[in-house]
Formats: structure tokens, sequence, C-alpha cells
């Protein structure tokens, strides 16, 4: 099994870097990159902090704030007041913003559908269950063992 477990996390970092290719390509029609679509998304639920959105997007807060910085500067995103914290401003999407974020989702989604098009829903979801799993092993590990944010 455990080499089983290492051609999965081979498979799995395969993947990513081709969806990555393909995201890019996605995001560069609407003149934007992966990255500044990544936090487009990450903050068009509800406004966040710029250290909030790099822990939910699993990357570091300085590289979070030059992406979010290059989104303010054109107008795609803005800081708002936090009621919480005043030295940390919430990051939210303009109206434009919000409208590239539509334009690439809506490419994405035809993108993805067509990647699905030969594999049964069955199959993406029992990959998908799979996959949430490892990730809870992993991340209790990571925890020592115990569950995550125990």
């Amino acid at each position: 099994m455990p080499d089983e477990i290492a051609l999965l996390v081979a498979d799995v970092f395969e993947a990513a870097g081709l969806l990555r290719r393909s995201g890019e390509a996605i995001a560069a029609i609407e003149g934007q990159t992966q990255a500044r679509w990544q936090l487009l998304s990450a903050v068009s639920g509800s406004s966040q902090t710029v250290a909030q959105a790099a822990r939910r997007l699993g990357v570091t807060r300085q590289g979070v704030q030059r992406v979010a910085n290059d989104l303010v500067a054109e107008g795609l995103a803005a800081f708002g007041p936090n009621p919480d914290h005043r030295g940390s401003p919430l990051l939210a999407l303009t109206p434009d913003g919000r409208r590239v974020l539509n334009g690439i989702t809506a490419r994405a989604d035809e993108v993805h559908r067509t990647f699905a098009a030969d594999i049964p829903p069955g199959e993406i979801a029992g990959a998908r269950a799979s996959l949430r799993r490892l990730i809870e092993q992993v991340r209790r590990h990571e925890a020592g063992g115990r569950a995550p944010g125990a």
C-alpha cells in the first residue's frame, strides 16, 4: 500500500501542475494570473484579511499581500476597515473584480466540463472522497496525531 500512496502523491503533483497551467491559460484570457484568480475567488464570498486569505489558500501572507496590492491597484479589489482589527484591513471585490471573476469562472466551467466528459460522475466523486480522506490524514499527521483543530 505505501507504494500506491507514493504513486498517488506523484499523480496528484502531476495533475496539480497540469491544472495550474490550464488555470493560468484560463485566467490569462481575462488578463489575470492564476494567483490573482485564486485570491479573487477566496474573497468573493466575504471580505477577508490578507492573513485569512493566505491561510485559506495555503500560501504565505507576503505572497497574498503582493497579489492583493496588485488587485487593488487594478481596481479589482479594495481594502476596507476591519471592525475587529484596525491594523488588518479587509479585502473585498469591487464590481469590476466580480465581473472579472465571473468571466474566469465561466471559462473554467467550460474547460472542467470538457475534462470530465469521459469520466463517469461517480468516479469523480469517489476520487474526490478518497483525496479528502487523504488530506485529513495528512492534517492529522501534521497535528501530531490529533484531530485537526484539536
